[in-house]
Protein backbone atom coordinates (compact mmCIF):
# COMPACT_ATOMS: atom_id res chain seq x y z
CA UNK A 1 0.00 0.00 0.00
CA UNK A 2 1.41 3.10 -0.82
CA UNK A 3 0.14 7.24 -0.66
CA UNK A 4 -1.96 8.19 -3.49
CA UNK A 5 -0.37 10.79 -5.78
CA UNK A 6 -2.62 14.20 -5.74
CA UNK A 7 -3.67 13.63 -9.25
CA UNK A 8 -5.41 10.54 -9.17
CA UNK A 9 -7.35 11.57 -6.32
CA UNK A 10 -9.88 13.47 -8.38
CA UNK A 11 -10.67 10.28 -10.30
CA UNK A 12 -11.53 8.13 -7.22
CA UNK A 13 -13.69 11.39 -5.61
CA UNK A 14 -15.91 11.09 -8.76
CA UNK A 15 -17.10 7.18 -8.31
CA UNK A 16 -17.08 8.16 -4.00
CA UNK A 17 -19.64 11.05 -4.64
CA UNK A 18 -23.00 9.22 -5.73
CA UNK A 19 -21.99 6.69 -3.32
CA UNK A 20 -21.83 8.82 -0.35
CA UNK A 21 -24.70 11.05 -1.33
CA UNK A 22 -26.88 7.86 -2.06
CA UNK A 23 -25.59 6.08 1.43
CA UNK A 24 -26.78 9.42 3.13
CA UNK A 25 -29.96 9.05 1.16
CA UNK A 26 -30.63 5.85 2.46
CA UNK A 27 -30.26 7.01 6.68
CA UNK A 28 -32.27 10.36 5.65
CA UNK A 29 -34.97 8.72 4.30
CA UNK A 30 -36.79 7.09 6.58
CA UNK A 31 -36.33 10.57 8.61
CA UNK A 32 -37.97 12.67 6.18
CA UNK A 33 -41.03 10.44 5.75
CA UNK A 34 -43.84 10.71 8.17
CA UNK A 35 -43.26 8.80 11.77
CA UNK A 36 -43.81 5.18 12.02
CA UNK A 37 -45.58 5.02 8.29
CA UNK A 38 -43.68 2.50 6.72
CA UNK A 39 -44.02 -0.87 9.50
CA UNK A 40 -43.21 -3.64 6.73
CA UNK A 41 -41.77 -3.86 2.83
CA UNK A 42 -40.83 -7.43 3.36
CA UNK A 43 -40.88 -8.83 -0.14
CA UNK A 44 -39.15 -10.36 -3.18
CA UNK A 45 -36.09 -8.71 -4.96
CA UNK A 46 -36.90 -7.41 -8.66
CA UNK A 47 -40.19 -7.10 -8.11
CA UNK A 48 -42.01 -3.94 -7.23
CA UNK A 49 -44.29 -5.09 -4.50
CA UNK A 50 -44.15 -2.30 -2.35
CA UNK A 51 -45.58 0.73 -4.70
CA UNK A 52 -48.76 0.85 -3.09
CA UNK A 53 -46.82 2.19 0.18
CA UNK A 54 -44.34 4.14 -1.83
CA UNK A 55 -46.14 5.98 -4.75
CA UNK A 56 -47.48 8.61 -1.93
CA UNK A 57 -43.99 9.45 -0.73
CA UNK A 58 -42.44 12.65 -1.74
CA UNK A 59 -39.48 12.62 -4.39
CA UNK A 60 -36.20 11.79 -3.93
CA UNK A 61 -37.65 9.50 -0.90
CA UNK A 62 -39.88 7.87 -3.62
CA UNK A 63 -37.11 6.98 -5.42
CA UNK A 64 -34.75 5.79 -2.62
CA UNK A 65 -37.65 2.96 -1.28
CA UNK A 66 -38.35 2.35 -5.22
CA UNK A 67 -35.37 1.73 -5.91
CA UNK A 68 -35.16 -0.82 -2.72
CA UNK A 69 -37.95 -2.32 -3.90
CA UNK A 70 -36.50 -3.40 -6.78
CA UNK A 71 -33.08 -4.48 -5.73
CA UNK A 72 -33.57 -5.86 -2.15
CA UNK A 73 -35.94 -8.48 -0.31
CA UNK A 74 -36.36 -5.63 2.55
CA UNK A 75 -37.81 -8.37 4.67
CA UNK A 76 -38.46 -6.22 8.23
CA UNK A 77 -37.32 -8.74 10.68
CA UNK A 78 -33.89 -8.21 8.79
CA UNK A 79 -33.80 -4.28 8.55
CA UNK A 80 -33.33 -1.16 10.70
CA UNK A 81 -36.00 1.28 11.53
CA UNK A 82 -35.45 4.78 12.11
CA UNK A 83 -37.92 7.23 13.03
CA UNK A 84 -40.36 3.86 13.14
CA UNK A 85 -39.83 3.58 9.39
CA UNK A 86 -37.70 0.89 8.24
CA UNK A 87 -34.55 1.29 5.88
CA UNK A 88 -35.64 1.12 2.42
CA UNK A 89 -32.69 -1.49 2.24
CA UNK A 90 -31.88 -4.45 4.50
CA UNK A 91 -29.22 -4.30 7.25
CA UNK A 92 -26.90 -6.30 4.82
CA UNK A 93 -27.46 -3.73 1.32
CA UNK A 94 -27.35 -1.05 3.70
CA UNK A 95 -23.95 -2.06 4.69
CA UNK A 96 -22.62 -2.83 1.14
CA UNK A 97 -23.60 0.78 0.09
CA UNK A 98 -21.85 2.15 3.53
CA UNK A 99 -18.71 -0.35 2.95
CA UNK A 100 -17.94 0.55 -0.38
CA UNK A 101 -18.46 4.37 0.96
CA UNK A 102 -15.72 3.90 3.52
CA UNK A 103 -13.13 1.76 0.99
CA UNK A 104 -13.45 4.24 -2.12
CA UNK A 105 -13.25 7.07 0.96
CA UNK A 106 -9.88 5.48 2.21
CA UNK A 107 -8.48 5.08 -1.35
CA UNK A 108 -8.77 8.41 -2.13
CA UNK A 109 -5.24 8.46 0.36
CA UNK A 110 -3.59 5.09 -0.76
CA UNK A 111 -3.48 3.21 -3.81
CA UNK A 112 -2.96 -0.92 -3.22
CA UNK A 113 -1.34 -3.32 -6.10
CA UNK A 114 -3.27 -5.68 -7.96
CA UNK A 115 -1.47 -8.37 -6.78
CA UNK A 116 -2.18 -11.81 -4.38
CA UNK A 117 -2.26 -10.33 -1.24
CA UNK A 118 -5.30 -8.30 -3.25
CA UNK A 119 -6.62 -11.58 -4.11
CA UNK A 120 -6.30 -12.86 -0.19
CA UNK A 121 -8.21 -10.07 0.43
CA UNK A 122 -10.91 -10.97 -1.68
CA UNK A 123 -11.22 -14.10 -0.26
CA UNK A 124 -11.03 -13.01 2.99
CA UNK A 125 -13.85 -10.29 2.95
CA UNK A 126 -16.00 -12.24 0.67
CA UNK A 127 -16.23 -15.57 2.78
CA UNK A 128 -17.86 -14.48 6.18
CA UNK A 129 -20.98 -13.31 4.19
CA UNK A 130 -21.04 -17.06 1.56
CA UNK A 131 -21.10 -18.36 4.59
CA UNK A 132 -23.23 -16.85 6.92
CA UNK A 133 -25.61 -16.85 3.70
CA UNK A 134 -25.38 -20.59 3.34
CA UNK A 135 -25.86 -21.54 6.55
CA UNK A 136 -28.84 -19.48 6.70
CA UNK A 137 -29.96 -20.98 3.51
CA UNK A 138 -29.85 -24.31 4.67
CA UNK A 139 -30.99 -23.79 7.90
CA UNK A 140 -27.83 -24.05 10.37
CA UNK A 141 -28.90 -20.78 11.81
CA UNK A 142 -30.50 -17.47 11.52
CA UNK A 143 -28.20 -14.85 10.70
CA UNK A 144 -28.55 -11.73 12.98
CA UNK A 145 -28.72 -8.30 12.00
CA UNK A 146 -25.61 -7.77 13.57
CA UNK A 147 -23.76 -10.60 11.57
CA UNK A 148 -25.20 -9.13 8.18
CA UNK A 149 -24.15 -5.90 9.15
CA UNK A 150 -20.37 -6.99 9.98
CA UNK A 151 -20.48 -9.39 6.37
CA UNK A 152 -21.41 -6.33 4.58
CA UNK A 153 -19.58 -3.88 5.39
CA UNK A 154 -16.32 -6.34 4.92
CA UNK A 155 -17.82 -7.02 1.53
CA UNK A 156 -18.93 -3.24 0.84
CA UNK A 157 -15.25 -2.32 1.78
CA UNK A 158 -13.34 -4.64 0.03
CA UNK A 159 -15.63 -3.23 -3.42
CA UNK A 160 -14.83 -0.46 -2.71
CA UNK A 161 -11.13 -0.72 -2.68
CA UNK A 162 -11.77 -2.99 -5.91
CA UNK A 163 -13.28 -0.05 -7.84
CA UNK A 164 -10.24 2.07 -6.80
CA UNK A 165 -7.90 -0.96 -8.08
CA UNK A 166 -9.98 -1.31 -11.33
CA UNK A 167 -9.18 2.58 -11.80
CA UNK A 168 -5.91 2.93 -11.17
CA UNK A 169 -5.58 -0.20 -13.56
CA UNK A 170 -7.43 1.40 -16.54
CA UNK A 171 -5.70 4.88 -15.75
CA UNK A 172 -1.85 2.77 -15.77
CA UNK A 173 -3.11 1.29 -19.10
CA UNK A 174 -3.88 4.20 -20.77
CA UNK A 175 -0.60 5.89 -19.33
CA UNK A 176 1.20 3.04 -20.49
CA UNK A 177 -0.16 2.91 -24.22
CA UNK A 178 0.88 6.84 -24.34
CA UNK A 179 3.82 6.26 -22.90
CA UNK A 180 4.34 4.11 -26.26
CA UNK A 181 2.99 5.76 -28.94
CA UNK A 182 5.25 8.47 -27.82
Amino acid sequence: MEKREKSSKKLILVFLLPFLIWTILLFISPMAIQENSVKDLSGYTAINDNQDKIKNMSTPWNLVYSTGDKMCHQKAERSFFINGNQMPFCSRCVAIFLGVTIGLGFMIFYKIKLDEKFLFLLIASIAPMGIDGVGQLIGLWESTNITRVITGLAVGVFCGIAISVIIDEIKEMFVSKKTQNN
